[in-house]
């Protein structure tokens, strides 16, 4: 779900490859105009200056690229950098110079034509002024690149070891509920803390391997917090009936490993188990264009006067921050006629 934002990714590239062929479209554009008002010569050379010096600029750009992402541990140091990038100026402009004439005269000898231009002295004094002006402006843009990946890999790199921090939050917090829950029966029902015990096991495995990964599927997440719902269920056979409302195309949308947790637990801990009545917890998920709410309500209890600031609620208000931003809410609303529900929303992703 992390990602910088690639300056190469393949609609990146279609992006660069376009402005570049807009900007040597005007420059030829400009070359033949010339062309044309002087009236000398046909029109093939004016469209053979420009390509020669294309074909030669591109190769340059793409060595300069390449030998620029060496380099990347001075930018922090833009004088260093840039002195590092333009020492190879000095030998790229004659080398330049020397490359777009040879090709120039070799394809003119080939159409068995005369190439007239001003002296070597004059002509290396003229293309290597023009090409360090270029070169120089391609530098500049090289770093300004490579700045924005740098600091976008850097964004990924943090948010990353910050969900890795929540998620290591959530998982004790999620385990001291599910051993409190089956402590709470060890004497009174020994047979039913055993069955419990095996089931946490069997969750924890889950749990184990499916964390590893910072996102997955609802459909995993729904399967993996299964486990949970038997225990509580089990536990609170006499006074709760658990219902799943889960839209198909819901269960591809990836969120969050574990996010689906707290909002359980919110409704067992501040619903079933604070009364002895019957709670109906009713577990929701949709999609609505670009957008999927998740949303867990239980019949009983209501909302405190700091609602989602308990630990799995925060954690993953926290969590969906670090991956979305602002596109992410959690909430915990009460229910008219009593009762809450707590949810949360994030684009929605496949």
């Amino acid at each position: 779900m992390i990602a910088a934002i690639d300056p190469w990714s393949p609609r990146a590239r279609s992006g660069w490859l376009l402005a570049w062929a807009a900007f040597w479209l005007l420059m030829t554009t400009i070359a033949v105009q010339d062309h044309l008002r002087s009236g000398t010569g046909a029109l093939w050379r004016p469209l053979l200056w420009e390509g020669s010096s294309c074909l030669v600029a591109s190769l340059v750009l793409a060595l300069g690229w390449r030998h620029a992402a060496r380099d990347d541990a001075a930018l922090t140091q833009p004088v260093r950098w840039f002195v590092r990038q333009l020492r190879w100026l000095p030998l790229l402009a004659p080398l330049f110079v020397v490359a777009i004439y040879a090709i120039r005269h070799g394809v003119v000898a080939l159409l068995q034509q005369t190439y007239n231009h001003p002296p070597w002295g004059q002509v290396f004094l003229y293309e290597c002024t023009k090409f360090a002006l270029f070169y120089t402006l391609f530098v500049a843009v090289v770093f300004g690149l490579r700045t924005h990946i740098a600091l976008a890999e850097q964004r990924v790199r943090t948010q990353a070891a910050q969900l890795a921090q929540l998620t290591q939050q959530l998982e004790p917090h999620f385990l001291f509920n599910a051993l409190n829950t089956v402590a709470s029966t060890i004497h009174g029902n020994p047979e039913l803390a055993d069955s419990m015990l095996t089931r946490l096991a069997a969750l924890l495995r889950a749990t184990t391997d499916l964390t590893r990964k910072p996102t997955c599927t609802l459909d995993e997440e729904l399967n993996l917090l299964e486990g949970y719902t038997a225990i509580m269920c089990e536990r609170f056979a006499d006074r709760v009936t658990l219902e799943q409302q889960v839209e198909a195309d819901a269960r591809a949308c990836r969120v969050p490993t574990l996010s689906v947790q707290p909002l359980m637990e919110n409704a067992f801990r501040h619903g079933v188990e604070r009364s002895n009545d019957q709670t109906r917890v009713v577990l929701r998920a949709q999609r609505r264009a670009d957008r999927l709410r998740v949303e867990v309500e239980q019949s009983r209890g209501g909302v405190d006067d700091a609602p989602a600031a308990g630990v799995g609620l925060g954690t993953l208000r926290d969590r969906l921050s670090a991956l979305h931003g602002a596109r992410a809410q959690v909430g915990l609303d009460a229910l008219p006629g009593g009762g809450v529900c707590a949810w949360f929303e994030l684009p929605a992703v496949s």
